[in-house]
């Protein structure tokens, strides 16, 4: 802050802050950026709306009749700016909301081991966890978690990462009850060669775009490839979004130098990001997508579908075609604001709509007791 007011209150930063900076893009997504106040990005002394606010906050402090909680009237008066925008997308996340979210994006969460789609339906268990120590299965669905109903908020959101949770689960016509302690887990991606008709097929299942998800991507995908590959099947289903930076490393290694991943459509400009690398690859990619893919993701996708040729599989994605901006503020909490909207390479812009797969399949059905994936089955098929 470059001079001191009249009267010192700490909570006033948090206001200047979110109105003056507008750096570090994302795709719904987060990005920790800090600048621009001390570049001079807002003058506090001519800016006729910030004074009435001050001068509103200054009498309240001064002659409301009982005590205030600043720190939770600027909180709320924070959230009240994000409540008029009346958008999704923008909002103001308290630390706990913050800090949890940051952990998912670190590379590694406290979880129990699964990714669940449509809020629910277990679709991955992953190795050495909780979920899979407790023989929970692909395809279960988890109806309470600690005997709240699962409803709208997914199972992430309902456990509690301190505690032993009761998880009911109800498999065909069986309902039972497991108990999962969390604990810290990698994110992983999931990767294998499958044998189908004489051909070498490589899946990497990506749920979530980290800050490490573009190393472990390589990793994953030069094991695969040293298996002389003869295409690649990519799952993104589930995968919500996160580091826009991991969608964009990802499909370089893919696109030919120069050809177009998205383009931005800022408030006075519109900016298009191509591929600056020599890397590339030749071989057929079919990504998988669903109505949880999102943000980030959809980017991948849409990039590897218009500029590579990949064929997309699934569902229709969830559409989400805007970009936030985000600030941390001094007391760890967050606010995230949209500041431009996102195109595919064709210019399309896919917000509300999302993208629609070349072949559309069912996400799965039980084939005479056994879970069939009949999403990535038909990828398999149309690869090999």
């Amino acid at each position: 802050m470059r001079r001191k007011l009249g009267f010192s209150l700490k909570e006033i930063c948090l206001i200047i802050v979110i109105t003056a900076l507008t750096t570090s893009v994302t795709t719904g997504i987060i990005m920790y950026n800090n600048n621009r106040l001390e570049n001079g990005a807002i003058d506090i002394n001519k800016d006729d709306a910030l004074k009435e606010f001050l001068k509103v906050y200054a009498s309240l402090d001064e002659n409301y009749y009982e005590d205030i909680d600043k720190t939770k009237m600027m909180e709320a008066a924070i959230a009240g700016m994000f409540d008029y925008l009346g958008e999704d997308y923008s909002t103001y996340m308290d630390k706990q909301e913050t800090d949890s979210l940051a952990n998912n994006l670190s590379g590694t969460y406290k979880g129990i081991g699964i990714s669940v789609i449509d809020n629910n339906r277990v679709f991955k268990v992953y190795p050495d966890t909780p979920a899979s120590r407790a023989n929970i299965m692909e395809n279960d669905i988890i109806l309470r978690v600690n005997d709240v109903l699962v409803g709208e908020d997914s199972v992430a959101l309902m456990l509690d990462k301190d505690k032993e949770n009761v998880l009911e689960i109800k498999r065909g016509e069986d309902v039972f009850t497991v108990k999962v302690m969390p604990e810290e887990i990698n994110t992983p991606l999931t990767r294998e060669v499958k044998e189908e008709n004489g051909k070498a097929l490589g899946y990497i299942y990506v749920p979530c775009f980290t800050d490490t998800v573009a190393s472990e991507f390589r990793k994953a995908l030069e094991e695969v490839e040293g298996s002389n590959i003869d295409g690649l099947i990519i799952d993104l289903r589930g995968n919500t979004g996160g580091y826009l930076s991991g969608a964009t490393e990802i499909a370089a290694m893919f696109l030919e130098k120069n050809k177009t991943i998205y383009s931005l459509e800022e408030k006075e400009n519109v900016q298009t990001y191509k591929d600056d690398t020599k890397e590339k690859r030749e071989y057929p990619v079919i990504v998988l997508i669903n109505g949880a893919t999102a943000s980030a993701s959809e980017i991948l996708a849409a990039a590897l579908q218009e500029s590579y040729g990949a064929k997309l599989v699934g569902n229709v994605s969830f559409g989400k075609g805007k970009v936030q901006q985000t600030k941390m503020l001094e007391d760890g909490s967050m606010v995230k604001y949209t500041s431009a909207r996102w195109y595919t390479p064709n210019g399309d812009c896919i917000d509300g709509m999302g993208i629609f797969p070349d072949y559309s399949v069912e996400l799965s059905q039980v084939d005479a007791g056994e879970f069939v994936d009949t999403q990535l089955e038909k990828a398999l098929k149309l690869l090999s």
